[in-house]
């Protein structure tokens, strides 16, 4: 399946079937989790795969995710440091992980706030100065959508997108980047464009600066992106922003890779994050 039909049939499930996965695909997603240790800044990662009895809903009632998952057998979790740039990593390796099990036919559901942390860093022994940001459980989507489904994809607007021109611009910042100029680069943007996000927020801005590289810029929403302490949901939805930029220029054998290191081209209201640099 190619990274673009994986982005576009990726949606949020939360009812599940009643059965396990298979091994096979388990054991794929573990393998991803252990190659995929680092992230655009490099921090460190403690990704692992949590798996349940999804015949026994006193699991998943004792792990705490208020009724909003049913079903459920296995869970991805990652435990970062609190350190620049580790919950952007995090949303990076974790969203590849995520767009492998699409591939592989399983439903899958990014929780920022909806589910007890303390229930879920208990299962793998959080050390204190780790950050549990997300949750993302994995499983075989139920043949029928629920009505609880649908209400919360609808409250959360998680099918709705932003447009190509409040998303993309030129080296102004303020003038649309057009689709038919991004040229080559047209499926990474729109694979970014597709992406999720908490709330569907879409807090990521890409600016094509006059040397034609991409710089990527977050847009805080600052009272949302900092109502849980030190956990930044927003950050992990850079993570997963770069994540399909990246996998979608790849799958073109468009040359570079992200440095958050660069220097940063300061833009009103917006944080630069990171520079898609062509000649690497």
């Amino acid at each position: 399946m190619e990274i673009m039909e994986r982005v576009r049939q990726r949606r949020s499930v939360r009812t599940f079937e009643q059965r396990a996965v298979d091994q096979g695909s388990s054991e794929k997603l573990r393998q991803l989790l252990r190659d995929c240790s680092a992230g655009p800044f490099g921090t460190p990662l403690r990704l692992e795969l949590l798996e349940l009895d999804p015949v026994n809903p006193r699991e998943l009632k004792n792990l705490g995710t208020y009724g909003t998952i049913r079903g459920a057998g296995l869970y991805l979790i990652g435990a970062v440091k609190d350190i620049a740039g580790s919950q952007v990593d995090l949303g990076y390796c974790l969203e590849k992980v995520v767009l492998e099990a699409t591939a592989l036919g399983l439903g899958s559901c990014w929780l920022g706030g909806t589910f007890r942390r303390s229930r879920f860093a208990r299962r793998i022994e959080l050390a204190d100065d780790e950050l549990l940001p997300v949750v993302i459980p994995l499983g075989c989507p139920a043949e029928s959508e629920k009505l609880w489904d649908r209400l919360i994809r609808s409250g959360s607007r998680s099918s709705r997108r932003k447009p190509w021109c409040e998303l993309f611009f030129t080296e102004d910042g303020r003038t649309p980047l057009s689709e038919k100029d991004a040229g080559s680069y047209r499926n990474a943007l729109e694979a970014v464009r597709l992406a999720p996000s908490a709330l569907n927020r879409q807090p990521w801005r890409i600016i094509r600066d006059q040397e034609g590289r991409y710089r990527l810029y977050l847009k805080e929403e600052r009272l949302f992106n900092r109502a849980l302490g030190k956990i930044r949901l927003q950050h992990v939805d850079i993570g997963i922003a770069m994540s399909h930029f990246e996998l979608a220029a790849r799958e073109q054998a468009l040359p570079g890779q992200w440095d958050p290191h660069a220097g940063a081209v300061p833009l009103a209201g917006l944080e630069h994050m990171a520079l898609w640099d062509s000649s690497r």
